[in-house]
């Protein structure tokens, strides 16, 4: 689709090795988009199986419910040059070309701004971790 949109402005004799640039620029873009997710996905209660039952049940969605805040809160604080990125790459499907399209900044920004954002929560969620145990 993203050919087709562009095929007035493509040289169709060159556009095979556009498609082929076209398709791993996709697939590094959904890649990275799950690796965010997957950094993220442990501090959601509701994207981790059930575990126990009970009290240790309690104590642990009480634990999911301490991280899941202490995330928000983190992506909250991020500057909105970061969060925006964050969260567009995070809960999207959208690569990084159309992310940059839609916020006016380069698609090379846009993966230097999500990596910026995602190495500021590991570093503010440990930092919080140690001080609150």
């Amino acid at each position: 689709m993203r050919i087709w949109r562009k095929r007035e402005r493509i040289d169709w004799p060159r556009a095979s090795g556009l498609a082929y640039r076209t398709v791993l620029g996709i697939a590094a873009n959904r890649r990275r988009a799950q690796g965010v997710r997957a950094f993220l996905a442990p501090l959601v209660p509701w994207a981790r199986a059930d575990r126990d039952t009970g009290a240790e049940r309690a104590d642990a969605l009480l634990a999911d419910a301490e991280a899941d805040t202490a995330a928000r809160r983190a992506i909250d604080r991020l500057p909105e040059r970061l969060r925006s990125v964050l969260v567009m790459c995070t809960f999207t499907e959208l690569d990084y070309a159309a992310i940059g399209d839609i916020l006016e900044i380069p698609a090379g920004t846009v993966g230097s701004r999500r990596t910026e954002a995602v190495a500021r929560l590991r570093a503010e969620l440990a930092e919080e971790k140690r001080d609150h145990g």
